[in-house]
């Protein structure tokens, strides 16, 4: 046999084919061991699921598995290609100390996410106010929140941006208070209007009787008196509260029949033309 040939069959069995083995070794790892990570998540979701945990906790320890394991499912992979594991993590760690300068803001998204998770002002489900938005808390991720807001669109905001500001959390409370006011002409007798406008909204559901719907004279203005009405109900039927008391302000005005407010506009003079 010429040794051009004997040299690249040897060439072959001493550098292509361990080379190829141990690239179909890596893709065959990369697919079961990808597999068994997603199986293990799942079965982690299923279990503190049935344990009644809350979703935004599941969320993030699911989370935390596949990130944990893929990145030793890599290591693993660079393992079996001959790759030395030890000069990668040195490599990792070089590489994390300028990325956690670097990115210093997704690291502190990342330590608040644990803080939200742990202290848990809010949890999945919630509606809340918060870094200027406010809906229901969709989804509490690693470094992100996601809210959809009423008009349903999805904002995602940065975990450290909502643990450093003000949250205003609606669903801890069993009930709520809603504070509407109602304007009335002086012609109209306040002990009267405030009669009828207790009267209508004892009768909407479910507004609250303990404590009662308070109905008073907030002030004496320009245009008339200002009726105050402030009226609990129960959390999860608040919206209704609020529109129907709204509705019910209407209606007792017009079926009473009273005049508007009575306006007061200043005088404003007419500019006089510029003398010659």
């Amino acid at each position: 046999m010429p040794d051009h040939l004997l040299n690249f069959e040897t060439l072959i069995n001493l550098y292509l084919v361990p080379f190829g083995l141990k690239v179909i070794a890596a893709i065959v790892i990369w697919i079961v061991g990808g597999m068994f990570i997603n199986t293990l998540s799942k079965i982690v979701r299923r279990v503190l699921t049935a344990r009644q945990f809350e979703t935004t906790l599941i969320n993030y320890a699911s989370s935390a598995i596949h990130v944990i394991l893929r990145v030793l499912l890599v290591m693993g992979i660079l393992e079996v290609c001959g790759i030395p594991t030890t000069s990668f993590a040195a490599m990792i760690g070089a590489v994390g100390v300028a990325l956690g300068v670097a990115w210093s803001g997704l690291l502190s998204n990342f330590a608040a996410g644990i803080f939200l998770v742990v202290l848990r002002p809010f949890k999945v489900g919630d509606y809340i106010t918060a870094a200027g938005q406010t809906g229901t808390v969709s989804d509490i991720g690693l470094v992100t929140t996601i809210i959809t807001t009423d008009n349903n669109l999805r904002v995602i905001i940065g975990n450290n941006k909502l643990f450093s500001e003000n949250i205003i959390n609606y669903n801890v409370n069993a009930t709520r208070r809603t504070d509407l006011r109602c304007q009335i002409a002086y012609s109209v007798d306040p002990q009267q209007a405030i009669a009828k406008l207790s009267e209508r909204i004892k009768a909407i559901p479910n507004v609250l009787q303990t404590p009662a719907p308070g109905i008073v004279i907030q002030e004496f203005n320009a245009t008339g008196t200002l009726i105050a009405l402030r009226v609990h109900a129960p959390t999860p039927n608040f919206g209704q509260v609020y529109n129907d008391v709204q509705n019910a302000i209407a209606e007792v005005c017009l079926k009473e029949g009273w005049p508007a407010p009575a306006t007061y506009q200043v005088a404003v003079p007419l500019a006089q033309p510029p003398q010659n």
